[in-house]
């Protein structure tokens, strides 16, 4: 029996530290694991006995990449176990601070952490002595995101001008008209990435993944909206408890996501496209058109153009909302703390995120439970490890532990932050 072991010892900034091991024997893979080795870090305990409106400020730091999406998600919990409703200009500056956080972090993926995958360079800093006008126009365009974020949030991470009910402060008219113009280059710049992506090679691969995402009235889903699947799932935020859970394996002390009696499961860029792309901006939806990427897309390698899709989506729904903005009467609406749990999803650009919150009746916080996009496609990503590592076998070492490292890298930046940098062993056995 020929046996052959891959093993990556490291997977850094996945909320924790994790590896990779595939096994093969007699060139059929046999077994792919992501291990992850995730410490204590005790946010939904900090949580516990602190008042409702200290969530936004403590979530933000579950990650350095997407606070917005942990603060948003803290927030929506928040107002629905209170029973309180924003909307109007409220809500559209939400959905401005959502556009920054998605322009930003999906463009430090595409550019930094993917690109170089499918161009062949260890990272984003060789490609840059070859690519520097490529890389210039990424760095613009998280530059645009960064910035909707610093006036919004009062800083570019970790913001901390959102609270429960709106804002502390809300911008005038007259401060979001240089974002504006800021958005018009960065649009062109999208524009411009996904043409750039399309032009990639990729792997012919594709997966029959179970798609969930947020479903929007209307409108592309950010931060509101009911849970739906590729297979009929159709529920609010509140039943999610019902339909999802989460067990320990073996290999890893990370939580994995399952719904129940159907198994593993995808979030993320390629979900929220397959069950929401006729939402699309029309830029957007032309741009998709002509990348090829038809009504679904299934191959993971291609999520890299759908980022780029989702970017230049949120450059023309930042510009469409600055257009139409007008000044709020205050910047938040009252609160008044009572018994209730809350529940809320939102999409944060990995994926959907679920927050929930029981409230005793002073406002402290009694029981917190959030799943973060993370531990919802681990399965998922062993299963295309699993799936697509037969083809590669063959394949010497070093091109084969690329191929693995992309495989994780289509779909977490988190993971993506560190994989350029992992040893891969061999074991080939007999």
């Amino acid at each position: 029996m020929i046996v052959k072991t891959i093993k990556v010892d490291q997977l850094a900034r996945v909320e924790g530290e994790g590896a990779l091991k595939v096994v093969a024997r007699d060139g059929v893979v046999q077994s792919a694991e992501l291990n992850i080795f995730e410490p204590p870090r005790f946010f939904e305990a900090f949580l516990r006995d602190r008042m409702y409106s200290e969530a936004p400020d403590i979530t933000a730091r579950i990650c350095g990449i997407c606070p917005v999406a942990y603060q948003m998600s803290a927030i929506h919990a928040m107002e629905n176990a209170l029973g309180v409703v924003v909307d109007g200009p409220l809500r559209d500056l939400r959905r401005l601070l959502y556009c920054g956080e998605w322009i930003e972090s999906h463009t430090l993926h595409v550019y930094m952490l993917h690109a170089p995958d499918f161009l062949g360079y260890a990272g984003a800093i060789e490609m840059a002595r070859d690519h520097a006008d490529i890389v210039r126009r990424g760095l613009n365009l998280k530059k645009a995101g960064n910035a909707i974020i610093a006036l919004l949030g009062g800083r570019e991470i970790h913001p901390i001008n959102v609270r429960v009910g709106g804002f502390y402060r809300a911008p005038r008219r007259r401060e979001l008209q240089p974002l504006a113009e800021e958005l018009k280059r960065a649009r062109d710049g999208a524009l411009a990435t996904v043409r750039w992506t399309s032009g990639f090679d990729f792997p012919d691969v594709a997966r029959d993944y179970e798609f969930v995402a947020l479903r929007g009235e209307r409108e592309y889903p950010f931060n509101q909206g009911r849970i739906v699947s590729s297979r009929g799932l159709d529920i609010a935020a509140a039943e999610y408890d019902e339909h999802f859970e989460e067990s320990h394996v073996e290999h890893s002390t990370a939580l994995h996501a399952h719904i129940k009696a159907r198994g593993a499961y995808l979030t993320g860029p390629l979900a929220r496209y397959a069950l929401n792309a006729a939402s699309l901006s029309p830029i957007a939806r032309e741009a998709a058109r002509d990348a090829g990427l038809g009504p679904v897309c299934a191959n993971p390698f291609r999520s890299i153009i759908v980022r780029s899709v989702e970017v230049l989506y949120a450059c023309d729904e930042a510009l469409r909302i600055i257009d139409d903005y007008q000044e709020p009467e205050r910047p938040a609406v009252e609160i008044e703390p009572r018994v209730g749990t809350g529940y809320a999803a939102t999409e944060a650009p990995r994926g959907m995120l679920y927050h929930r919150y029981r409230l005793n009746a002073d406002g402290k916080i009694a029981d917190a439970r959030i799943v973060p996009p993370t531990s919802q496609n681990q399965p998922s990503i062993e299963e295309d490890l699993k799936t697509f590592a037969n083809a590669w076998l063959d394949l010497p070492d070093d091109a084969l532990r690329h191929r693995c490292e992309q495989t994780i890298r289509n779909h977490d930046p988190c993971i993506s932050c560190a994989t350029h940098f992992l040893r891969l062993d061999v074991d080939r056995g007999g």
